[in-house]
């Protein structure tokens, strides 16, 4: 893979600049930032009205309220946090596929690129970022932290990650949600091949835990229409002993069902456990598809509940 110099494209950056990554939900967080705390405290947005108690301090009274109904009430305000971002980066030998029509780079190198732009962004808004990569199992795990330094650990170790064997996301999704404490936004890039079950229980482990999700599935354009006339072996990346050499006409039509059904399932399952699932392509600009999805993200945020 290319140096770690490689990963911030400064007209990248120019076109996510004006962008925040928000959390959609409530986070925890250490400290007051842009992000909807599950803790109430007293910050900018107002919550609600709660009767006085004794031993509520006087300072926090309604007088208004009080002036009206001729009660103590109590107001209360939704406490703002920073975020805690956990980055998954797929590194599993599917990953490695590069097609003819992509941009120069396998699919693991483009969620790369595009993981390293989006933790410069959450570190330059003064929140935290963790990334942790895995192929069968978790591979490096690296904590969740802020602070200008910690983008060249982010992207020291994204530049170093080379694709590896199998996976089983569901196994893989169940060993890391017990060590991620604190909810979050969680940050997915993969492209999901696996048994579908078991992934959508995985995912159903980290919403549990109250995480707020977004996978960024990444598809090379080859794998979407599977445009291959002649005669071609096709080797499995995950087991080398895998090769098979066969008339892709004869398969295009059952491939393209199967992957149809495939997406469906994963696109209703994400959409019952609230997760939020962003196609990817590599023949596209990852800046270009990333832009669109902060822009309409940010623009629909609302206050609410996990």
């Amino acid at each position: 893979m290319a140096g770690s110099t490689d990963y911030l494209d400064p007209k990248d950056l120019t076109l996510l600049a004006k962008h925040q990554v928000l959390a959609k939900r409530v986070v925890e967080g250490f400290c007051s930032g842009l992000h909807r705390s599950p803790h109430k405290g007293f910050s900018v947005e107002f919550k609600q009205h709660r009767a006085y108690t004794p031993g509520d301090e006087i300072r926090r009274l309604d007088w208004k309220v009080f002036g009206k109904t001729d009660r103590f009430f109590i107001r209360e305000y939704e406490e703002e946090t920073n975020l805690r971002c956990h980055m998954l980066l797929d590194a599993s030998g599917s990953m490695g596929y590069q097609g003819d029509r992509a941009l120069s780079q396998s699919k693991l190198d483009y969620a790369s690129r595009m993981a390293a732009c989006l933790a410069y962004l959450i570190l330059r808004q003064t929140d935290s970022v963790g990334l942790t990569t895995f192929d069968e199992k978790v591979r490096v795990q690296l904590p969740v932290r802020g602070g200008p330094s910690h983008i060249k650990n982010v992207i020291d170790q994204l530049s170093k990650t080379t694709v590896g064997g199998e996976t089983d996301l569901g196994s893989v999704f169940h060993e890391l949600a017990p060590k991620l404490k604190k909810r979050g936004l969680l940050l997915l890039f993969s492209d999901c091949f696996g048994e579908l079950e078991s992934i959508l229980k995985g995912l159903a482990h980290f919403r549990h835990a109250r995480h707020d999700i977004v996978i960024f599935q990444i598809w090379d354009r080859d794998e979407l229409d599977f445009p291959f006339q002649n005669w071609t072996r096709f080797d499995c990346l995950e087991k080398n002993s895998l090769k098979h050499t066969v008339d892709p006409r004869h398969l295009r039509e059952a491939y393209l069902k199967n992957l149809a059904i495939f997406r469906d399932g994963l696109t209703k399952g994400c959409h019952r456990h609230r997760i939020t699932l962003v196609p990817m392509v590599t023949d596209q600009p990852y800046a270009d598809g990333l832009g669109a999805f902060l822009a309409a993200r940010n623009k629909i945020r609302k206050p609410g509940r996990l």
